[in-house]
């Protein structure tokens, strides 16, 4: 199983390497790290590369297996707090009534999950000390914020068709039946891993739509339009493919009741 965790772990690490690397390109925070607010710390060129250099860094020790467990659970923890700080008062601001401007805070919330969903799929740290044994009480919760965003991802499918069926690559038919049906899969599997039901079947089903979206949906997507928004499209090809990870691993950890 470890060997698969692995595969599952470096997709996860990959995906915040390259949102790194990407900050680095751009001279700028990408909004599912940072919102455009506040305005002093968006345009902060030497917070850029410091939040950068730390997110490649401790991805990089997650890849490559550095004390992997620790530095997930610390990483997981900074992304919580980046959510905490930043991005909730952003979106209570701004997207108040609007569900779908939510998004990047949900995503920053998956990867929080994704890197908890990490350190637990790694062996406990020997000597670990208070303030670590403190934060690995959060590690259950991460396969719980992966779910819950897929749940609000799967009713925004619903609230937000017309703007889904357009997501749909244009060479596949019944554009709105597609968008319906991978809202009934995101809430499905979310619920199933929340309730522990099938929790092992709805992780894997959840990892294979979201890798399939990778390579049909995202992929050309950030091939036709590269630079937009500071390459979006091509942080998108690496979120899913992080999501993807998340979701596998979870699967390869469950205890579930019906798995």
């Amino acid at each position: 199983m470890e060997n698969y965790n692995k595969i599952w772990r470096s997709f996860f690490a990959i995906c915040l390497i390259a949102i790194g690397i990407q900050q680095l390109i751009v001279g700028g925070f990408m909004p599912v790290i940072i919102p455009p607010s506040p305005i002093w710390l968006s345009g902060c060129i030497a917070c850029v590369w410091v939040v950068s250099i730390l997110l490649i860094v401790s991805s990089a020790a997650i890849l490559f297996n550095i004390n992997a467990r620790t530095i997930a659970v610390y990483l997981g923890a900074a992304l919580l707090l980046l959510l905490l700080i930043f991005h909730i008062p952003y979106q209570l601001q701004t997207n108040l009534h609007f569900l779908g401007g939510w998004g990047n805070a949900f995503k920053i919330l998956v990867l929080t999950g994704g890197a908890f969903v990490a350190a637990l799929s790694l062996p406990k740290t020997e000597g670990a000390g208070r303030i670590t044994n403190l934060l690995e009480k959060l590690l259950p919760a991460g396969r719980f914020f992966f779910a819950i965003t897929m749940v609000v991802f799967g009713i925004t499918h619903f609230v937000y068709i017309q703007f889904v069926a357009m997501l749909v690559p244009a060479w596949t038919p019944w554009h709105i039946f597609w968008g319906y049906l991978a809202g009934v899969a995101l809430i499905a599997g979310g619920l199933g891993i929340i309730l522990n039901i099938q929790l092992r079947l709805a992780a894997n089903v959840l990892g294979v739509i979201i890798f399939i979206w990778l390579i049909t949906l995202h992929i050309p997507r950030a091939i036709a339009d590269p630079y937009t928004g500071h390459g979006n499209e091509v942080v998108s090809v690496f979120e899913a493919l992080g999501f993807s990870g998340i979701a596998f691993l979870i699967a390869a950890n469950a205890k579930s009741r019906k798995a």
